[in-house]
């Protein structure tokens, strides 16, 4: 079965690398190990990201997202099928066509109209034919902060400085817009801008997101930084925020080894030794 990396699902599905981390973390997609614990997606795993994310814009209950996509898992091939795939909404259903048979995945008000399938021996997810020549024949409307979220997502893959400037307009119209702030302040990071980075991160803090993926993605900026004892306390806060997150444990660990607390080291790599085993990755 075809496995495909962190770098390569974010590029063949043009997801930024913090929505799908962000997907894994809320449940919506399991992807095994590779043999340095590095994240490996299968072809059922790129189908399920791109349909929850798509669920997620859509404003579905997570729960709702979570069973159907467990419905979804046990009907997709292993591999992408010669005939091709596609994902539509009919009504209230969700209904995949592969080849000439169509099967219901699960009932529910779903926004997704994808085609899945080969393109010189690489996988391709994208609108469906007739949903692309409707978009384009449509006027474009004017974005509120989550069109423009979508617009820098879309971005990402072909120009970060575009996706930058994107996730600041959705800023602009919501302040308050966490999952922008996120991915603006890691690509700002990945820019090599580590003082604007920590900026627009530090304003999302002083807006009162205590979250978590907030808090590790400063932490790792703080350690870049080279003040490891920041890091460490901002690494603390996204675990008191998300106690389950095992990457944040993980790089905790190797910190808290850096800094000689050998104690500490310890306790969180064994904590992020036990959540990957009850996660069976």
């Amino acid at each position: 079965m075809s496995e495909y990396g962190l770098r390569d699902v974010a590029k063949l599905l043009g997801l930024s690398r913090g929505t799908i981390l962000g997907l894994i973390r809320a449940g919506f997609v399991a992807p095994a190990r590779g043999a340095r614990r590095e994240y490996r997606f299968s072809f059922q795993d790129l189908v399920l990201l791109r349909v929850a994310r798509d669920l997620c814009a859509a404003k579905v209950p997570p729960r709702r997202i979570t069973r159907s996509l467990k419905a979804l898992r046990r009907r997709l091939p292993q591999a992408v099928p010669l005939s091709g795939l596609r994902i539509a909404a009919v009504g209230d259903r969700v209904v995949v066509a592969e080849g000439r048979g169509r099967w219901q995945a699960d009932s529910g008000q779903y926004l997704l109209d994808l085609d899945v399938g080969l393109e010189g021996g690489e996988v391709t997810v994208q609108p469906h034919k007739e949903a692309r020549n409707a978009a384009r024949a449509a006027p474009a409307p004017e974005r509120d902060a989550e069109g423009w979220f979508g617009r820098a997502a879309e971005l990402e893959s072909s120009s970060a400085a575009a996706a930058r400037e994107a996730y600041e307009r959705a800023l602009a119209i919501d302040p308050g817009h966490l999952p922008a702030r996120i991915n603006l302040g890691r690509l700002l990071h990945e820019a090599g801008e580590l003082r604007r980075a920590e900026r627009v991160y530090r304003a999302g803090l002083e807006r009162g997101a205590a979250d978590a993926v907030l808090f590790f993605n400063l932490a790792i900026l703080l350690e870049d930084l080279g003040r490891r004892e920041a890091a460490i306390e901002a690494y603390r806060a996204a675990l008191r925020a998300d106690p389950q997150f095992a990457d944040c444990h993980y790089n905790l660990a190797l910190a808290c080894e850096a800094a000689g607390d050998a104690h500490g080291a310890i306790r969180h790599m064994g904590e992020y030794r036990k959540l990957v085993r009850r996660a069976g990755r």
